[in-house]
């Protein structure tokens, strides 16, 4: 069975939307079970669509780091969300940032509306793990909402960076933290429930 992400533990701001060591933990799996590629696929590609998330979020923060700093005039930042994987034809770091913030979104709705309630019709142990995951989409869209505001007072005043970047350090942290947990969470469950 493949790994899921660990938490790495950073956290670049000192603010804190949830309380980690509340997270409720589903049932412990059986050691013994062995899992089929074929049973491995669905949380494997929840890795993958994970992986995909997390890297974009760190072509963002790069991009806004350079941005806010001065570091990268208005061709070059063109130059770079045209190379990013999730730009829809957007030239400007408020459109990427836009852009991104849709394809979190757009994930965590797939997520609550298809997976998890098959998983928790499967195995009703999982039900404490999925509210708790649920209550977390809801915290990320406040703070994908957050980036916006913030990016929208920059963008209206190029000389303050601080909320942004402080925004943007919440979305790492709070994403990065919540992926690890759902993946630690699911992957088994997935191979388990989703594969029959």
């Amino acid at each position: 069975m493949f790994t899921p992400t660990p938490d790495d533990g950073v956290r670049r701001s000192p603010e804190r939307l949830w309380d980690e060591s509340l997270r409720p933990t589903g049932p412990v799996p059986d050691p013994g079970r062995r899992y089929t590629p074929s049973e491995q696929a669905a949380g494997q590609h929840l890795i993958d669509v994970h992986d995909h998330l997390r890297a974009e979020l760190e072509q963002l923060r790069g991009l806004v780091e350079q941005v806010t700093a001065g570091a990268l005039d208005v061709g070059a930042a063109r130059s770079a969300i045209a190379a990013m994987t999730v730009r829809q034809n957007n030239w400007t770091v408020g459109a990427y940032c836009a852009s991104y913030c849709r394809l979190v979104t757009a994930h965590h709705s797939l997520e609550d509306e298809a997976v998890f309630p098959q998983l928790r019709a499967a195995d009703h142990r999982l039900a404490p793990v999925i509210d708790r995951l649920e209550e977390e989409h809801l915290v990320i869209h406040d703070v994908l909402e957050r980036v916006d505001r913030a990016l929208v007072g920059f963008v209206a005043a190029p000389g303050g960076a601080g909320p942004l970047r402080a925004a943007v350090d919440v979305l790492t942290d709070t994403l990065l933290s919540h992926l690890s947990y759902e993946e630690r969470e699911l992957v088994e469950p997935l191979a388990r429930l989703t594969s029959h």
